[in-house]
């Protein structure tokens, strides 16, 4: 029997294998540390976060059928998350993740999401065959999904009647990945999750605030806005709305999954009843926490 869900998180889910010293790290750097591997992956990232505020999320994705992958499904599965609407082949391999990251933040990542990307459509049946919803009956309730989605795919979702009444909460997944969100910019019931740097390539600008940023975006057609910058000030805009607000100062241990845990604790903020101002203030308190290393991996 399915268990009940309240989000659907759509996306990449796969291992992470992230490398941590506390040295200042550069190029060559070879240096002791500590390496893990974490569930991970921007959906999984999102709707861990949400496990922790209480949600209980549906993972839209494809995983493998080798040992890595239903390894993978059975720890979703035990963190309390719906694993029945994953897209399983055995002709792609479980997608994975891997990172360095030092004392002076991120040094370098790459993500193999290639068995994500050849899926394609085929991770979103299930909003389409009567399960989660139809094109005459779509999905009326919030929807996270991450720019690791193939550009093609995420016009697609843009004008697809399969999206028509969700709540999308969107995320680039990578300052590399940010451009392919344009489709989305202007769905009529998007909220996008940005840095400020994904913010600039999206407006092919560069900004030096948040609050730049996000009207910015804004004035592109955006619905709705959430810009981050670090420990500088964060900001929300919707149309005729601004909402700026300085993250709590924190020291940086880790950075690796810090705006999927702002975006999470947002959404789980205003589904809670929040106000514009407190969700912000609850989204950049969780993900400054993150950041000190206090949430537990």
């Amino acid at each position: 029997m399915t268990a009940t869900h309240n989000i659907i998180c759509i996306g990449s889910v796969l291992w992470d294998v992230i490398g941590r010293a506390p040295n200042h790290l550069s190029v060559g750097s070879d240096v002791p540390g500590r390496i893990t591997r974490l569930p991970g992956g921007v959906a999984m990232n999102i709707a861990m976060t949400l496990r922790r505020f209480g949600l209980v999320p549906a993972l839209l994705s494809a995983i493998g059928e080798d040992e890595e992958g239903r390894e993978l499904v059975a720890t979703c599965t035990r963190m309390g998350m719906v694993t029945d609407y994953i897209y399983r082949s055995a002709d792609l391999p479980t997608d994975r993740y891997m990172a360095v990251e030092g004392g002076n933040g991120l040094i370098a990542a790459i993500a193999d999401a290639h068995s994500l990307e050849a899926a394609g459509a085929k991770i979103l049946t299930a909003l389409e065959d009567g399960r989660l919803g139809s094109a005459k009956a779509p999905y009326a309730g919030p929807i996270a999904i991450d720019g690791n989605l193939t550009e093609e795919l995420l016009q697609e979702i843009a004008k697809s009647p399969l999206f028509a009444n969700a709540d999308l909460r969107i995320a680039p997944a990578s300052p590399g990945k940010a451009e392919r969100l344009q489709p989305l910019l202007g769905h009529q019931n998007g909220t996008l999750y940005v840095n400020l740097e994904e913010a600039g390539l999206m407006c092919l600008s560069t900004f030096e605030t948040s609050r730049q940023a996000a009207e910015a975006l804004m004035a592109r057609g955006a619905h709705r806005v959430l810009v981050t910058n670090g420990g500088e000030d964060a900001t929300m805009a919707t149309p005729g709305t601004i909402c700026c607000q300085t993250p709590p100062p924190v020291m940086v241990t880790r950075v690796t999954g810090a705006g999927d845990t702002f975006m999470a604790a947002h959404i789980a903020a205003e589904l809670r009843g929040d106000s514009p101002d407190d969700a912000l203030s609850a989204a950049l308190k969780a993900a400054a926490v993150y950041v000190s290393g206090e949430t537990p991996l």
